[in-house]
């Protein structure tokens, strides 16, 4: 039952993590005060929906849900603002008055659909969309079903998505165990899309047949798959998304995913997601912006819930009905889809009210706790890495933050936010500013030794060479820095190597 999913935080007010770092102390009201709202929220999950486990299957319960029995389907959606919903498509030759949904208490659109002959009356592959009223203007605001499961793009017709019904027949059935988390991971990131050495976006198929087999020959145990949620501007390397719920139909079909996942786990690889719960695409058409035609809905109204630097939209994390969207999003890709984990992207964004943004942190204390501190924030990370560890214990929480947060990868119980890792940030960036800015003779082996080695105690890190961040954003790779022009000349195996590839080579085997 749900029931015994139920979660409860301790009362106990000594704290773990202020037992290992004393410097913690002065902070101890903050720290328990992040707690107690952690606790608050659930037990008003606890005590409104039944337990953490039927909070976070939002995904079968909103969206379009279907009785494979009966063929009946249900369709829900939040829009709270809007004053009246219609169900539209190709199912109904996109009559805008037809299929008219009802409103409840709470701001959730209904309406259930149903069979004809037994089948389900909106057929796999045909295009839907939600029309909603705006109040006062009486306005009809066209939109994409928030919990939409594929959408698609016809740049013939318009760089707007198209959401599409999903319900395949021959849905498919995973072969292979998940693998057992690995004791050290050996991370491989990748972008399906541009895996292919022609000029073109690869698919799915394509990386899991010519791919993956290399990564697991390289002797990498987990890969991290970046822009699997459904973004209109492909350059954003998938850090623009509109569609939650969806993988990018750029590289193919949800089940072709699941294929590409299941092969990884054949081959022992663990399969994590590069997931962006940091912020949203403010797209309107084919997005959450201004869903409901309100400011707010899924984020915070005003200057508030925008990003400046990123021109995104940001999420209103203390709402009952965002965190029940983010967190069987969540829950949504491990269940369906069989994720091994997730990469948090941009946490310090989320950390802090200033996001990181014109601040250098010093390390100094005071600036992980105080008004700076964004604490639905950070009780929304304390409640996903609780939840998700509680629901399923394999799984495993990567937290990209260059602040240094304390406690950031601590257990909610010792008084932390609950991530497994952290990403070590300042190696890639070290290698990257002595390459670029130092001779070979005036590297500073103490300062190479500190900065291998600058981890939080029980706070467990990963420590990378370099990434997307440094290879493809305004940069280029470690070995690109080393060798620069002569990689194109004098790599092959009929000449001697040149002392800039001899030194390369030699330096790119040490960094790694």
């Amino acid at each position: 039952m749900a029931t015994n999913q139920n979660t409860k935080a301790s009362n106990n007010d000594t704290l773990a993590v202020i037992q290992d770092d004393p410097y913690l102390t002065p902070y101890k009201d903050a720290l328990l005060h992040r707690r107690e709202l952690f606790s608050k929220w659930i037990d008003a999950i606890n005590t409104n929906e039944g337990g953490i486990d039927r909070f976070t299957r939002g995904f079968e319960t909103f969206g379009f849900t279907i009785d494979e029995t009966s063929g009946v389907i249900t369709y829900r959606e939040w829009a709270p603002n809007a004053i009246e919903a219609y169900l539209v498509g190709d199912f109904n030759n996109w009559n805008r008055n037809l299929h008219k949904m009802t409103k409840n208490q709470f701001g959730v659109f209904e309406i259930v659909v149903a069979p004809i002959d037994g089948k389900p009356a909106i057929a796999h592959g045909s295009k839907v969309k939600i029309s909603l009223v705006a109040p006062n203007s009486h306005e009809r605001l066209e939109r994409l079903p928030a919990y939409i499961k594929y959408a698609t793009q016809d740049l013939s017709q318009s760089p707007v998505y198209s959401a599409i019904f999903w319900n395949p027949a021959d849905e498919y059935v995973f072969k292979h165990p998940q693998p057992k988390r690995p004791k050290c991971l050996r991370i491989y990131e990748s972008h399906v899309g541009i895996s292919s050495p022609e000029g073109r976006v690869a698919s799915y198929t394509e990386f899991k047949n010519n791919v993956l087999p290399r990564i697991s020959y390289l002797g990498y145990n987990t890969i991290q798959l970046m822009a699997i949620m459904e973004h209109p501007y492909y350059a954003s390397f998938g850090y623009q998304v509109t569609n939650f719920f969806a993988p990018s139909s750029r590289c193919g079909t949800p089940e072709e995913l699941k294929a590409l996942i299941d092969e990884a786990h054949r081959l022992g690889i663990t399969v994590l997601l590069d997931v962006v719960h940091s912020h949203c695409s403010k797209n309107v058409l084919d997005g959450l912006n201004q869903f409901d035609g309100s400011d707010h809905g899924y984020f915070h109204e005003g200057p508030k819930g925008r990003h400046e630097l990123w021109d995104s939209r940001l999420f209103n994390y203390g709402n009952h009905e965002v965190l029940r969207f983010l967190l069987s999003n969540l829950r949504f890709w491990l269940v369906e889809f069989k994720f091994d984990g997730f990469r948090f992207d941009g946490v310090t964004s989320m950390l802090y009210t200033h996001h990181g943004m014109g601040t250098g942190f010093s390390g100094h204390y005071d600036e992980y706790f105080g008004p700076q501190v964004d604490l639905e924030s950070v009780t929304y990370l304390m409640l996903a890495n609780h939840i998700m560890h509680k629901l399923h214990p394999h799984i495993v929480s990567i937290a990209e933050d260059v602040s240094g947060m304390p406690t950031l990868c601590r257990p909610v119980e010792d008084g932390g936010i609950g991530f497994d890792y952290r990403l070590a940030m300042a190696v890639p960036d070290m290698w990257i500013k002595l390459l670029k800015e130092k001779s070979d003779d005036e590297w500073d082996m103490g300062g190479i030794t500190h900065t291998l080695t600058n981890r939080r105690w029980k706070e467990p890190a990963i420590a990378y060479a370099e990434s997307h961040d440094q290879a493809l954003v305004g940069d280029k790779t470690l070995a690109f820095w080393l060798m620069d022009k002569e990689m194109y000349d004098y790599m092959s195996d009929l000449s001697a190597l040149t002392p800039i590839i001899d030194r390369g080579l030699a330096l790119h085997k040490m960094i790694r």
